[in-house]
């Protein structure tokens, strides 16, 4: 995609750039590169935070009051661009992109004032209680009961699928507070300190041997009732609103433009016969309708900063950016995966992680591709299954 950047926005890239040279180490740079799950390890993601705290641009969507950094929609891709470019560590989403946002917008100033430096500075690192056993696409049907008891909610329930509840200090949940009503009309949303009684974290290992999700177990957990954000009942709104981030607040199409880049490098590497599979017909052609693809995302995504720019919400075009971007980006790594022939054993990564390098039969771009193809599944489903996505399209922009 070409642009006519302006001599300000040009000279905005090379700053970029010079930050990034100086300032991501290259242990963090290969420690993002073997990131095989949805975020990046703890330390590694904090180490960065605190860097760009330093600097003042971890968070460039907040307001500048918060911290943000009043960029234009072109140099927040850049940014992001550049980022990608570099192999930075992502910054962990949970507070800092997406409940940051719903207390931007339904939080009292109480709660912007606690929560949001916190957030920033590390000390809280927060998780997010939505699904349950049973309520994860249908998520108005969440049973976690939140009752009251003087100023205080007594909490009642379990999450399942919680991405990092094991590091996590803080949880953002959406509970119950009223059984009588429509199910969306009877939920509010409810902050809670991890240490608080009755809180329990257990581990979920996945297929790819990864300790990434948890459920949470939340048995008579008492919070004040200041920990609600928003009125009473009127938590899916604030739930829909985070889930817009979380699905469309982000730039995808610059880091699958960098996955391109390594599919190619290995299809002009990997073949057989006498043939590069780059040289292959059927092959090139599939990463050419990717290619395409991840353009059009690219557009898309940009229309979408432009909403956020000014002040609006993602909109309808998170779920056209999330539903676009997983498919694309498990179609990669499927190429990826065919083209690394017999390296592509399960738990590579983990031989390398360990300290058995010489062990590693394989060159070094077919280490992670397993774990993250098995890892990509998932995300299908999490942040909001293709299904409901293409349903809420179907009904937002077509009206069916």
């Amino acid at each position: 995609m070409d642009f006519e950047y302006s001599a300000e926005d040009q000279a905005f890239r090379e700053e970029v750039r010079e930050f990034l040279q100086e300032n991501l180490p290259q242990d963090m740079r290969e420690g993002a590169r073997r990131t095989t799950t949805v975020f990046a390890d703890k330390q590694l993601a904090m180490r960065w935070q605190a860097i760009l705290v330093k600097k003042g641009w971890a968070v460039p969507p907040w307001p500048v009051e918060y911290g943000g950094t009043d960029w234009t929609v072109t140099q927040k891709y850049i940014w992001s661009e550049e980022c990608a470019k570099a192999s930075a560590p992502g910054l962990i989403p949970l507070g800092l992109r997406m409940l940051a946002p719903v207390l931007f917008k339904y939080g009292t100033q109480e709660q912007k004032d606690y929560y949001l430096p916190r957030m920033l500075s590390g000390e809280h690192y927060w998780c997010q209680g939505y699904s349950e056993p049973g309520s994860g696409s249908d998520l108005a049907s969440l049973r976690t009961t939140a009752v009251k008891d003087g100023d205080d909610y007594i909490v009642n329930g379990t999450k399942i699928w919680t991405t990092h509840a094991q590091f996590a200090d803080h949880i953002f949940c959406l509970v119950r507070t009223d059984p009588d009503v429509r199910p969306q009309a009877g939920i509010s949303f409810v902050l809670i300190p991890m240490d608080t009684p009755g809180v329990t974290v257990e581990p979920i290992i996945t297929i790819a041997g990864d300790h990434e999700v948890n459920q949470v177990f939340l048995d008579d957990v008492r919070i004040p009732q200041s920990n609600r954000v928003g009125p009473e009942n009127e938590g899916w709104q604030a739930a829909k609103y985070l889930l817009e981030f979380e699905r469309g607040g982000g730039g995808a199409a610059v880091r699958l433009k960098v996955d391109l880049e390594e599919l190619l490098a290995i299809a002009h590497t990997e073949g057989g016969d006498g043939l590069r599979l780059i040289d292959v017909a059927a092959f090139r052609n599939r990463i050419s309708e990717l290619e395409i693809r991840t353009s059009a995302l690219e557009f898309a995504e940009l229309a979408t900063l432009a909403r956020m720019s000014q002040g609006l919400s993602p909109g309808i075009g998170s779920s056209v950016a999330k539903t676009s971007s997983v498919e694309i980006d498990q179609a990669i790594e499927t190429l990826k995966l065919e083209a690394i022939g017999c390296y592509s054993m399960p738990h590579a990564n983990k031989i390398s992680l360990n300290g058995f390098n010489e062990s590693w039969p394989g060159p070094a771009y077919a280490e992670t591709v397993t774990p993250k193809y098995i890892n990509l599944r998932a995300a299908s489903i999490f942040g909001g299954a293709k299904e409901v996505q293409k349903n809420i399209l179907a009904k937002t922009v077509l009206g069916l």
